[in-house]
Parts: structure tokens; sequence; C-alpha cells
């Protein structure tokens, strides 16, 4: 086998996991994961729907203390925030927008709350990134209600949607 043997199976091989994985899938999963691991960190912070619990309010004037915030306030801002936008990106709707607001979250925990943590966050933002970039894909409400707009450069990518 040769080099160019080698080389060939590899660009067959590649051209099929391009067909198979479409920019569409790859969305949707990064839509998905992304949003599994902010719901379910604000659900460790409500009892019921959306009632907030005692140790939620206290884990954000201690350890969770950002400078400016009141930490009653800021509890409830992250709880809603990490319940809402998981919600939306599920859906696909808004999801430029949601990946954002959860993105800039994520600076926020590693800028103020952990920032030791920046592989952690490195690999939330690197799914973030393709969602606020690309859109939800061709699979969500924002492609089936036309909401997204995609810049003239992307509408030459095929399954990318």
């Amino acid at each position: 086998m040769t080099v160019n043997d080698v080389a060939a199976i590899y660009r067959d091989a590649s051209a099929g996991a391009s067909r198979v994985l479409s920019a569409g899938l790859l969305l949707l999963v990064a839509r998905f994961a992304i949003a599994a691991v902010f719901f379910l960190s604000g659900r460790t912070k409500v009892d019921g729907v959306l009632g907030i619990t005692p140790s939620a309010y206290e884990l954000f004037r201690t350890e969770y203390v950002l400078p400016w915030l009141d930490p009653v306030i800021a509890a409830h801002a992250a709880t809603y925030a990490e319940h809402l936008f998981p919600l939306l990106l599920v859906l696909g709707l808004f999801t430029r927008l949601s990946a954002l607001a959860l993105l800039v979250m994520t600076l926020v925990i590693q800028v103020f709350v952990y920032p030791d943590a920046w592989p952690t966050h490195l690999s939330w933002a690197a799914i973030l990134l393709p969602l606020i970039g690309r859109g939800a894909g061709r699979w969500s409400l924002d492609h089936a209600l036309r909401l997204d707009i995609r810049p003239a450069a992307d509408s030459r990518l095929k399954g990318d949607s």
C-alpha cells in the first residue's frame, strides 16, 4: 500500500464522514449537549419548577460572588438563565442569542467564580461559538420560522442550514 493509497482511503473516509455528519446534525448535537450542561446546573438550584432553594442563595453569597451584583439578584438571574436559554437551544429558537447569553455567563464564571476551571469553560465555549456563528441548523425552529439569516458566504456550504 502506497502513500497515495492511504491518502485516497483517508479522503474517501473524510467525504463519507462529511455526508453522514452534516452541519445540521452537528449543530443539533451541540445544542442538546450544551443545553444539558446548563439546564442540569439550573436544576440543582431549584425546588419544584423554579423555586430557588436556600442553598442556592447561600452559594451566591459565599462561592459565586460577583463584585457588582447582589447575591439574591444573581441567584435569580443565573437560575432563570440556566433554565430559559437551554430550553430555547433545544427548540432551536433564538439560538444565536441564547448561545451568546450562555457564553457571557461562562465568561463571568471563568473570570469571577472559577478562574482555574478554564479547560471546562473552554470546552463550553467551543460548543457555544459554532451556535453563535452558524445558528441552530436545519433541525430547528429558527430554520422552520426563517428567523435565522445566514451570511452570504455560508450559503455555499452544503448541509449548513
